[in-house]
């Protein structure tokens, strides 16, 4: 089974839905033509249909009813609204891909009251300039292909990973939430250059640029990222003098803090009513 010549529905084109979009078109999966959406927002959804020459639905209903794949890309809290309110046109046709963090695919079935092809996704913000990653939750009362259509829609907006739905959780913590760390240290070492003189311009540049840099070279080699350390630390040398202060701040544990706190937290939220 192809994303390729089937109907879209967007039942929501914030940010997320946006760079789905994006990428389908981008990647030439989908043409504008197959692709409708709707939002809340008027000005939101007239703003989309323009910029990328796809169809702005009548309602929600409307475009579930004609579409083959549906991405639930509302906000976590109207979700079981909005799915009471499409049930009566969803059947075993269509494929239903949902986005919100921390609602579960059990209650995803509960809100729509009936059985559906429901698969549960954590995509995260990189998606926007197609540079995402996104876990995609293995689920019951799948037809065959489903998992592999979902890997290349996501595909589109970058890479993607295939997992049990208990470990989404984890990826919330790690791959969700790392965007606002990587931020964090993309500012401090911008910081640290201005500290020491740079122009802050020019920080920002030689900061922003070494972290994509070093991602892409472990990424495209395989390394493990203690061989690129070791690969830049002279005896006596300067790498080491600065990966010292790193350590004496206690970088490995307060990430690995992060992680977890923000994996609790996510289960926390995933357990309210």
């Amino acid at each position: 089974m192809s994303i390729k010549d089937k109907k879209v529905g967007f039942l929501g084109v914030g940010n997320m839905g946006e760079a789905m979009i994006k990428g389908l078109l981008q990647t030439a999966l989908v043409p504008p033509a197959a692709i409708a959406a709707t939002d809340v927002r008027a000005d939101r959804l007239q703003q989309m249909a323009k910029q990328y020459s796809i169809r702005a639905a009548a309602s929600n209903r409307d475009l579930v009813a004609e579409a083959d794949v549906v991405i639930l890309a509302v906000k976590p809290q109207v979700m079981s609204a909005v799915l009471q309110e499409i049930a009566g046109v969803v059947d075993r046709g269509k494929l239903l891909i949902s986005v919100a963090a921390g609602v579960p695919v059990v209650a995803l079935r509960e809100a729509l009251g009936k059985p559906a092809r429901l698969i549960r996704v954590m995509p995260n913000t990189p998606a926007l300039v197609l540079e995402g990653v996104t876990a995609i939750a293995r689920s019951e009362g799948l037809e065959s292909g489903d998992l592999e259509l979902a890997q290349e829609l996501f595909g589109a907006v970058g890479r993607v990973v295939v997992l049990d739905e208990d470990h989404l959780d984890a990826v919330t913590g790690l791959s969700g939430s790392g965007p606002a760390y990587v931020a964090i240290v993309i500012e401090s070492l911008a910081d640290g250059g201005v500290k020491m003189g740079l122009d802050r311009a020019t920080a920002m540049i030689l900061a922003t640029q070494t972290v994509l840099g070093t991602a892409r070279l472990i990424l495209e080699t395989g390394a493990h990222p203690g061989q690129l350390k070791d690969m830049v630390s002279s005896p006596g040398g300067t790498t080491i003098a600065g990966i010292a202060a790193l350590e004496d701040g206690g970088v490995r544990r307060t990430f690995i803090g992060a992680v977890e706190r923000a994996t609790l937290r996510s289960r926390e939220l995933g357990k309210r009513p």
